[in-house]
């Protein structure tokens, strides 16, 4: 049997005790052997291979080369692009056309992690309910690494010029036709040190000051921008050099967390409203997705742009198949994650950062100004609660509380009583532990007082530790 090295979305683990190359041959050749049987497999010269990329972990390339192996023993070809962030993956799958690909990758976690984010064709996200399940099962039916020969052909191949080709596209009006601007970009020591001097370097009036964009073993700090502690030096950073934006990136560069010109950390509900009365611009009447546990302010600043907004549960698989389904333009997550229809309805940091380049260079006003007007209702933020019964607690929420709003059950529980009492609220289970996730916000301070102070002692205990 394998050790419990699969998630929910992907393959994650500590090195080398759970995940070492012995594991990564038998997750390649069951990827391989999965991937190979999939129909909706594209037509051209590439189907019969996948791309395979890796972050900048100490232990990225050996897995990588074990994971290799196995892929190629499945009888698939191999197309090794090298160290590149999780986006540049999506984007090579599409434009060569292959069977899907899979990334080296532990993301934000500690060093001492790492794990592998699969998709299939198109980039499809293969999670737990779209492949991921088979995939473990195949691996655990396999023997030792090597017990079948590596068939498939491997070829390397560079793809950076066509990669900031495809980037550029999202610069409009690329800042040469405006204002200077100034930038102060974090790469937490991950792979937008390589991303942005690749693709954002050398462009006019766009000065980029940067910070850890070198790769080593010792990080300046965990790359998660979602820890506050992790966002210091992007904040302080702005502020000493006068910057026009603050940047953040995690691990694998697919994300990213900004700041205005104040240092102030800008929420992702509201730069998804601010991003979406942009993209709307050139194509009014289309969806935007947003996170179930965004502000009030996106859905209006959607409808207020012409758009049509639509809800999704939290996680990039359902994000990414909702804005599929709808053919919506953009999309929003309060991870740090935006989803793009013109990027094959995937995720993507680099082009998060060249949309909020676009607003800035085509608004002219300071960051702080563009976002201010959807700052406008206190949120509570998310609350984590202790809870062993999760279950029990969140039947009786929609007990007691379902005669003030409307109750809905996209994900985990949430009641809206905005028009009769003014607030709304989401209770989440987490899936690994036994956590409650709380979201509230009110159009007023007093009004989201009164409701947590009702709420709160009914989720079971307030837990501060990091999830």
């Amino acid at each position: 049997m394998m050790p419990p090295i699969f998630k929910a979305y992907d393959v994650r683990a500590t090195y080398p005790d759970k995940l070492n190359e012995a594991a990564a041959w038998k997750v390649g050749l069951a990827t391989g052997t999965f991937l190979a049987t999939q129909p909706n497999r594209p037509a051209g010269k590439n189907a019969g291979s996948v791309v395979v990329t890796r972050d900048m972990r100490p232990h990225s390339p050996p897995l990588a080369e074990a994971l290799i192996e196995g892929l190629r023993a499945s009888g698939l070809g191999v197309i090794d692009l090298g160290m590149c962030d999780t986006s540049f993956q999506y984007f090579a799958i599409n434009f060569l056309g292959t069977s899907g690909g899979v990334q080296v990758t532990a993301s934000h976690n500690p060093i001492n992690y790492n794990g592998f984010k699969i998709s299939g064709p198109q980039a499809r996200p293969i999670g737990a309910d779209t492949g991921l399940k088979e995939i473990e099962k195949i691996a655990n039916t396999l023997g030792e690494r090597g017990s079948k020969p590596a068939t498939g052909t491997l070829q390397t191949m560079d793809l950076w010029r066509e990669y900031r080709a495809h980037i550029h596209k999202f610069l409009n009006p690329p800042p040469a036709a405006a204002r200077p601007l100034k930038v102060f970009i974090d790469a937490s020591n991950g792979m937008a040190g390589k991303l942005v001097p690749k693709v954002f370097e050398g462009i006019p009036n766009l000065e980029i000051i940067p910070i850890n964009f070198d790769f080593n073993a010792k990080w300046a700090h965990e790359p998660n921008p979602l820890v506050a502690e992790n966002m210091k030096p992007t904040q302080e950073g702005v502020l000493k050099h006068k910057a026009d934006l603050g940047v953040c990136f995690d691990g694998d560069a697919d994300r990213c967390i900004l700041t205005d010109e104040k240092g102030e950390i800008i929420g992702c509900d509201h730069l998804t409203a601010l991003l979406a009365g942009y993209f709307l611009g050139a194509s009014r009447g289309s969806v935007v997705i947003y996170d179930l546990r965004s502000s009030k302010a996106v859905e209006e600043a959607v409808r207020g742009a012409g758009g049509v907004p639509v809800k999704s549960r939290v996680g990039h698989v359902f994000m990414k198949a909702l804005l599929r389904e709808t053919s919506g333009i953009f999309g929003g997550e309060l991870s740090g994650h935006f989803y793009f229809r013109d990027n094959f309805c995937t995720d993507s940091g680099a082009i998060a950062f060249a949309a909020a380049l676009s607003v800035l260079t085509r608004m002219g006003k300071p960051m702080s100004e563009l976002v201010a007007p959807f700052k406008r209702y206190p949120q509570s933020g998310e609350i984590n609660f202790r809870a062993e019964d999760k279950a029990g607690i969140m039947a009786g929420l929609k007990t007691q509380y379902g005669a003030s709003g409307k109750v809905e059950e996209l994900d985990g529980v949430s009641v809206d009583a905005w028009e009769k009492l003014g607030w709304w609220f989401n209770v989440r289970a987490s899936n690994t532990e036994p956590l409650l996730r709380l979201n509230a916000e009110a159009k007023d301070k007093a009004t989201l007082a009164k409701l947590l102070a009702e709420l709160t002692p009914k989720l079971g205990t307030p837990d501060t530790g990091h999830h």
